[in-house]
């Protein structure tokens, strides 16, 4: 017999692929053909972080690393470096959950900002010193922005309509563990 929270947790890694999947397809559709002035959230980063802070055991490093990793490739941004650098997000904020589980929302916001911040201005340090030519830190920080400004509705959206919610004392003492 399978367990059903292990069920839980698959279907749920299912679904973080899907919408990935999803999110990626309408990122790769030529919708607009003239130059972008000001680019859009990168709603994949704030999904992941959406899925860290409220259920970190809903997305492995393993699965988080084979979907950046799947993005950086299609995006067509260096192999890697943004993988990384989301891994090393998620890992931070992975370790922060256990004690801003107990904090109101806009404490959730103000990490998951910092370290969007952080890892953007991380990736554009390292892409001027790699490839200077291809940095363009004002449109970086203005995505940035706009990621920090769209996390609120990716939050209620995941609350609302995925059932995706922050572990409360019921669901670890029903579980045994946190995760």
């Amino acid at each position: 017999m399978i367990d059903p929270i292990s069920t839980q947790r698959a279907l749920y890694r299912l679904l973080f692929v899907a919408l990935a999947g999803v999110i990626l397809f309408v990122q790769l559709l030529p919708l607009n053909t003239g130059p972008q002035r000001i680019p859009g959230p990168d709603l994949l980063l704030c999904l992941t972080f959406v899925w860290i802070q409220r259920r970190p055991d809903y997305l492995p490093l393993f699965l988080l690393a084979g979907v950046m990793f799947l993005a950086d490739i299609l995006l067509m941004r260096p192999p890697g470096l943004w993988t990384a650098l989301v891994l090393l997000g998620s890992e931070f904020l992975r370790t922060r959950q256990s004690a801003s589980s107990e904090l109101p929302f806009a404490a959730e916001w103000g990490l998951a900002s910092v370290v969007v911040m952080a890892v953007t201005l991380a990736n554009i340090a390292v892409l001027s010193v790699l490839a200077p030519a291809a940095v363009r830190p004002a449109l970086a920080m203005v995505q940035a922005l706009m990621t920090v400004t769209v996390y609120p509705a990716v939050v209620l959206l995941c609350q609302t309509g995925f059932n995706i919610h922050r572990l409360t004392v019921g669901d670890v003492e029903l579980r045994g563990t946190r995760g």
